[in-house]
């Protein structure tokens, strides 16, 4: 997978309360090697907005909603995410800003890398440029 896209996970239905699941290669193209998650953002406040040059992710609004919004360097898509059973898939050189948080809302993130500051590109510029020569 090169573009952003989402992926639909399994859904187990039960009286009891539903299941859904990820794993490695079923449903993500990239083995997990960090999680973290987003919460308790203030009304208003955008998370994200930068980009990694090797690192993928794949973001799901486990609580609420919130919209992805994806550039490439060319153009923007936005993608709303308020289900617990997709995810969206960002593959690396996708700039990335997360917004319109619902009140409650959680966001559960897993990446193929761990944390590297050096892989962040955090200047949109920077970032175009960079885009532009691939």
């Amino acid at each position: 997978m090169t573009i952003p896209q989402i992926i639909d996970l399994p859904k187990i239905l039960d009286k009891r309360g539903n299941l859904s699941s990820f794993e490695h290669p079923s449903h993500l193209p990239f083995e997990i090697e960090r999680t973290y998650w987003i919460y308790d953002v203030p009304g208003g406040e955008v998370r994200g907005s930068h980009a990694f040059r090797e690192q993928q992710e794949f973001i799901i609004a486990l609580s609420g909603s919130f919209d992805v919004v994806i550039h490439d360097g060319k153009e923007e898509k936005r993608f709303s995410l308020n289900r617990s059973y997709y995810g969206l898939f960002i593959p690396k050189m996708f700039w990335r800003r997360l917004e319109n948080f619902s009140t409650n809302s959680l966001a559960i993130i897993v990446s193929d890398k761990a944390y590297n500051e050096k892989d962040y590109i955090r200047d949109f510029v920077e970032f175009k440029k960079l885009a532009d020569e691939k």
